[in-house]
């Protein structure tokens, strides 16, 4: 059985959140890297970016960052711009949902390889089921879920949704 979680509009509102949060913290940068993982994260991260190109004049740059998830130790951590392009700046990791916290903290490992000056991480979901000492410090919503169940996110023009199976 499969529960809607989340509507349209309500990722909507989560998304222009978490956008002026990520501008309250890096109110004073003329830079934002917004890293968003493979896959949802790339598609949150364009979406944050569309609201904060309308909030702040800062250079919203987006970063696509590739990695097996399901071996990201021995696949290893690839980013779509050139480390000098994100060297001292802020960067914002971005995911659609944080579960074990797996390809979060070997984005943020890849990331901590380079000095930044800022590094932030942002998810929609977040479910509470960390098998390592990673955080999301934007966040669209909380779910504590069993293991068994699954949380999706589709992202469609004028219909994205989460969802709980």
């Amino acid at each position: 059985m499969t529960n809607r979680i989340l509507s349209h509009q309500q990722i909507q509102h989560k998304t222009r959140r978490i956008a002026y949060q990520i501008y309250e913290s890096n109110v004073e940068e003329e830079k934002i890297i917004l890293a968003g993982i493979e896959g949802g994260g790339v598609q949150f991260a364009k979406k944050i970016q569309r609201v904060l190109r309308k909030i702040t004049p800062a250079d919203i740059v987006l970063c696509k960052v590739s990695m097996n998830k399901k071996d990201p130790l021995h696949s290893g951590v690839n980013t779509s711009i050139p480390e000098a392009d994100y060297s001292g700046e802020s960067v914002v990791l971005v995911d659609d949902v944080l579960n074990s916290g797996t390809t979060l903290i070997y984005g943020v490992n890849h990331f901590l390889k380079t000095p930044l000056k800022k590094l932030k991480t942002a998810v929609l979901v977040n479910r509470n089921h960390k098998k390592y000492p990673v955080k999301a410090d934007f966040k669209g919503i909380s779910l504590s879920t069993s293991l068994q169940m699954h949380v999706h996110v589709e992202f469609q023009a004028k219909n994205d949704g989460v969802y709980l199976d």
